[in-house]
């Protein structure tokens, strides 16, 4: 109907914790971002939020879903940044000083995951860019030089707590996705993430793995 309608949803992933499968989606963001005409939003932190809301209230002939997490998150972005920059859909979060080794890509509440995993990387003098991603509908709309300085030419690994359909159009062959490719469990949160090995450790070790060192 192309109406203006936004949907505001929670319980985003595998997180939840001790409710198990049947409250936590690994296939939801999947099935929604295949529904034509629907812009799904999942913002990493409180910026991000802010700006998720002020692109739903623009989007006229577009429903929207902003998709959140019941986790508490750090803020990924302390500092005011000009413009909406989550209206690109995706953007550099953290550029590298020089050559770029690798570059992670994350959504919603595993971008802190990906920025942890940029700090250990460094400490091997490994440097790693960040990308926030949080609406593949956006990023698709920019212009392909765009997506290529945000995505960048070296390997990338992208981080979602959830299956991988649709990421392909983001990644390449060779490139890693670590996110789920079962159901959840019961379990508090941070055991569920490192049961299924969606770790900052996970992340540096496949881009390390990529980079054969």
């Amino acid at each position: 109907m192309q109406q203006r309608v936004v949907y505001v949803m929670t319980h985003d992933s595998i997180g939840l914790g001790e409710d198990g499968p049947t409250h936590q989606p690994v296939e939801h963001l999947a099935a929604l971002r295949a529904i034509p005409n629907l812009l799904v939003l999942r913002p990493a932190d409180a910026v991000e939020v802010a700006e998720a809301w002020e692109i739903a209230l623009g989007a006229a002939k577009t429903p929207s879903v902003i998709v959140l997490t019941r986790q508490g998150l750090p803020a990924v972005r302390t500092k005011a940044w000009p413009g909406n920059t989550s209206a690109k859909g995706g953007y550099l979060l953290m550029d590298t000083v020089g050559r770029r080794d690798a570059t992670l890509i994350a959504t919603g509440s595993e971008v802190e995951i990906a920025v942890a995993a940029r700090a250990l990387l460094a400490k091997d003098g490994i440097n790693a860019a960040v990308v926030s991603l949080p609406s593949f509908e956006l990023f698709r709309r920019q212009p392909a030089a765009y997506r290529a300085s945000v995505l960048g030419a070296a390997p990338r690994v992208a981080i979602e707590a959830a299956v991988s359909q649709g990421w392909h159009e983001w990644l390449r062959e060779k490139d890693r996705f670590i996110g789920m490719s079962s159901f959840g469990a019961s379990a508090p949160a941070a055991r569920l993430y490192a049961h299924f090995g969606i770790t900052a450790e996970a992340a540096a070790n496949a881009v390390q793995d990529l980079a054969g060192k």
